[in-house]
C-alpha cells in the first residue's frame, strides 16, 4: 500500500494526459478505442498508449487503462488481443467492471495489476474481499458510501487491497454508473461507452389532445430539472478522505477538457501537499476548482445525500482558456499557442504548474514574425507576449468572461 495517498487524474487524449503529468497527477486513467466507458473522449489507439506509457514512465507516474464496459459476445472475442496489447504497453493496471473481462485479463495480461470498477458496486468489506481473492490489488469503491462506511470497509478488508474513490467530477443518475436511460430513449448504450446523458435533458409533459403544447415538470415549483445531479467535490475534506485509509483519490473527467484536467490536478495536488506537511492549504489553490466549468457542487455521498439542483442544467463556466505557453525565458517572455480570441488592454490570469494565478493587463504581442501583433486570432498560432514573470511550460493564460451556458468542459 502507499504511504502517501495518490492522486488519479483523467487523461483522454495525450492533450490532457500531458496536462495531467505537468499538473501533478501520481497516475492517469485511460482507454484504447474500444471497451472504456467514455467512447466519445478522445481515448488512444495501440500506438499512443504506447507513447502515454513511455512518457508517464518517464515522470515515474501509473497508468491504469479502462477496460470497464459489459462486454457482449461478439466483443468479449476481440477482448485477448487487446488484453495481450496492454501488457505489452506496459501498463499499470487494467480496470474492469465485468467478472468475465477480469479473468480473460489474469490469462491474457498476467503481469498487470488488476483494479475493479466502481461499476461493479464494491459498497463492503465481504464484497472486497473477495475481489482480492480473485486477485484483484485494488478495489474502486461505489460512489454511493459515506465516509463513515469507508472507514468501516477500509479496517475489515484485506490490507494489501487498494481502495480506491472519486473524489471530484460529475455525477451519474445511476447506481454506480450503470443507467438505462440512455439505452432506452437513445439507443446508446451507457454500459459501452456511449451515453447521451438523458438525464440532462429539460423534460416537459405534452398532453395526449394538445400536441405541440408543453407543460414544465415542476418539482413544487423547486424546478424542472428532476434529474440534474450535483457536481462532486470533496477539496475542502482531503484530510478526512486520507484519515478513512483511501490508498487512490480519483478525478472524474476523461471526457473533459485538458484546461479542466490540469486545473483540478493541480488544485488537488497543492492541497494534499499541504495536507501531509501539516500545513494549511493556499485557499487560492481550493479556490482553482471554481474555474473549470462545473455544476454546482456538492461533497456526493460522504456525508450523507447530496441532493439535487433543481433550478437549471447548466455548467458555471466563468473563464476561457486564451493560451497555453510553449515555452518561457527567465524574464518572463514567452511564446504561446492561441485558443481563444483576446486582445491587449484585456485583464488576463496567468496560473501554471506550482504558480499561482496572476491577472495583469495583456500587453502588445508580436507574431511568428516578431511584427506587433494586437489581437491574435489564428487558432494555435504562435505568438510572444511578456508575462509578470517566469512559469513552466504549459501553463494556461485565461481570462474571467460570461459564456453561453450549455455543455462543459
Amino acid at each position: 500500500m502507499n504511504n502517501k495517498v495518490e492522486l488519479l487524474a483523467p487523461a483522454g487524449d495525450m492533450e490532457r494526459l500531458k496536462m495531467a503529468l505537468a499538473y501533478g497527477a501520481d497516475a492517469v486513467y485511460l482507454a484504447g478505442t474500444t471497451f472504456g466507458m467514455r467512447s466519445f473522449a478522445g481515448n488512444f489507439t495501440p500506438e499512443e498508449l504506447r507513447e502515454a506509457v513511455r512518457l508517464c514512465k518517464a515522470h515515474g507516474v501509473a497508468t491504469h487503462v479502462t477496460c470497464n464496459t459489459m462486454p457482449r459476445n461478439d466483443e468479449i472475442r476481440r477482448l485477448p488481443e487487446w488484453l495481450e496489447t496492454l501488457q505489452d504497453a506496459g501498463v499499470t493496471a487494467i480496470i474492469c467492471a465485468d467478472l468475465g473481462t477480469f479473468r480473460l485479463a489474469q490469462k491474457y495480461a498476467p503481469r498487470v495489476q488488476l483494479h475493479v470498477s466502481t461499476q461493479a458496486s464494491v459498497v463492503n468489506y465481504e464484497t472486497a474481499a473477495a475481489w482480492y481473492d480473485l486477485g484483484a490489488s485494488r478495489v474502486i469503491l461505489a460512489r454511493e458510501l459515506s465516509l463513515e462506511e469507508i472507514r468501516e470497509l477500509r479496517s475489515k478488508a484485506p490490507r494489501e487491497l487498494e481502495l480506491e474513490a472519486f473524489v471530484h467530477g460529475a455525477m451519474c443518475v445511476s447506481y454506480s454508473g450503470r443507467c438505462v436511460l440512455s439505452n432506452y430513449m437513445t439507443g446508446r448504450d451507457a454500459s459501452r461507452g456511449a451515453c447521451a446523458q438523458p438525464c440532462r435533458y429539460r423534460y416537459a409533459l405534452m398532453e395526449e389532445k394538445r400536441p405541440g403544447e408543453y407543460f414544465p415538470i415542476l418539482e413544487d415549483g423547486a424546478g424542472t430539472y428532476i434529474l440534474n445531479s450535483r457536481d462532486m467535490c470533496m477539496i475542502d475534506h482531503v484530510p478526512e478522505l486520507i484519515e478513512a485509509g483511501l490508498d487512490s483519490l480519483k478525478i472524474e473527467g476523461r471526457a473533459k477538457s485538458a484546461y479542466y484536467a490540469a486545473i483540478v490536478t493541480g488544485a488537488y495536488r497543492h492541497v494534499i501537499d499541504a495536507c501531509y506537511a501539516g500545513q494549511e492549504p493556499d485557499p487560492r489553490w481550493v479556490q482553482e476548482v471554481e474555474r473549470v466549468s462545473h455544476r454546482h457542487y456538492s461533497t456526493g455521498f460522504y456525508y450523507g445525500y447530496p441532493g439535487q439542483y433543481t433550478e437549471d442544467s447548466r455548467y458555471i463556466r466563468d473563464w476561457q482558456v486564451c493560451a497555453i505557453v510553449q515555452d518561457c525565458d527567465a524574464n518572463g517572455l514567452a511564446t504561446l499557442s492561441l485558443r481563444n480570441k483576446f486582445a491587449a488592454g484585456d485583464t488576463v490570469e496567468i496560473v501554471g504548474p506550482d504558480t499561482l494565478p496572476v491577472e495583469f493587463q495583456a500587453p502588445l504581442m508580436a507574431d511568428a514574425e516578431g511584427f506587433p501583433l494586437t489581437e491574435p486570432r489564428k487558432p494555435q498560432m504562435l505568438f510572444t507576449m511578456q508575462l509578470p514573470g517566469p512559469v513552466p511550460p504549459l501553463s494556461i493564460l485565461r481570462r474571467q468572461v460570461p459564456l453561453t451556458p450549455g455543455a462543459g468542459a
